[in-house]
């Protein structure tokens, strides 16, 4: 019985990793060369060297699985080359299910993510059947994570055993990158979030999220999607309790979006510029952010048995994890 695991390096897919570990799983992971490892340093996984976009390396990384966690993706809110993007979310996923699936795979979760679900303007929870539509998705990193999915479902309609999970915000320990909602937090924290936008994330500790994906292997229906969350925020709300975490004043002034658009065309223009990576704030990302994305995890609650810790618990190993590995 082996299970692989891809994106095992990042953040989420390290938590499934470990997850699968402690019930006593034995564990394949897709690690590229030369890239970070730290969060499966220790680890008793077996390594399969090789990029997601290379067919040899899938090819070795699912012969004799009998279960894949498909988790990794190109996740970034800005990108230079969103052509490289959709060849990773879309095309390379889609061939890597098939191949699985070829090998012997008799169980597939696909790790989605809740950009790709219908949103309400007046900030109700959505859920897995709120209308969406491919022209609702922002930016490339939504689209090709829309399109992903769309692929997936065929193949799960096609017969493939194929169960979608949709995390919302994650945080936790282990976000070596970190990801957005970990930069907020890191920024916050450290005290250089003065100010917020009208916004809203629904936020979940890591460690339930990759136990929601065990649960959605061993209980989903296939070709189902499940939203894996907690609970439902505004930007002001998570500063405020970062703050009172850490000893600081809560910020109390909010900024219109339409203020900081500016900053962000200017962030892009000196990233491309000079090469200096993702900007902290983007357009894309505060065109998302003029809707609360709130979502309801009843369905995987009531299917799954899925439960989540308290958000607090949440921030409090974050915070911890930033602070000891020297974010903050």
């Amino acid at each position: 019985m082996t299970a692989l695991v891809t994106g095992a390096t990042g953040f989420v897919g390290s938590a499934v990793a470990r997850a699968l570990l402690a019930r006593g799983e034995t564990v394949r992971v897709l690690a590229r060369t030369g890239g970070d490892r730290r969060n499966i340093e220790g680890l008793a996984v077996d390594i399969v060297e090789g990029d997601l976009r290379d067919q040899a390396a899938r090819l070795k990384a699912v012969q004799g699985i009998t279960s894949l966690y498909h988790v990794a993706a190109d996740y970034r809110l800005w990108t230079r080359d969103p052509a490289a993007m959709f060849a990773t979310n879309v095309e390379a996923t889609a061939s890597l299910l098939r191949e699985a699936a070829d090998a012997g795979a008799r169980r597939m979760v696909y790790t989605s993510s809740v950009a790709t679900l219908g949103l309400f303007p007046d900030g109700r929870e959505a859920d897995e059947v709120t209308p969406v539509a491919a022209a609702d998705m922002i930016g490339p990193y939504k689209r090709s994570k829309f399109d992903g999915e769309e692929r997936v479902r065929a193949l799960a309609a096609a017969g493939l055993p194929i169960v979608i999970v949709n995390p919302t915000a994650p945080v936790g320990p282990r976000d070596v990158k970190p990801t957005p909602t970990g930069r907020t937090i890191v920024e916050a924290a450290a005290g250089r979030m003065p100010a917020f936008v009208d916004t809203g994330l629904n936020i979940v500790h890591v460690d339930d999220v990759a136990h929601g994906h065990l649960l959605a292997h061993d209980k989903g229906l296939v070709g189902e999607r499940y939203v894996l969350g907690a609970e439902n925020l505004t930007l002001q709300q998570i500063l405020t309790r970062i703050a009172g975490l850490v000893n600081r004043k809560a910020p109390t002034i909010q900024i219109p979006n339409a203020a900081i658009l500016p900053i962000a065309y200017a962030a892009e223009f000196f990233a491309r510029a000079f090469n200096t990576g993702e900007p902290f704030v983007t357009v894309d990302g505060l065109k998302l952010a003029r809707k609360k994305m709130f979502f309801s995890s009843a369905k995987a609650a009531r299917d799954l048995g899925y439960t989540a810790r308290p958000v607090d618990d949440a921030l409090i190993d974050a915070i911890a994890w930033f602070r000891t590995h020297k974010y903050l």
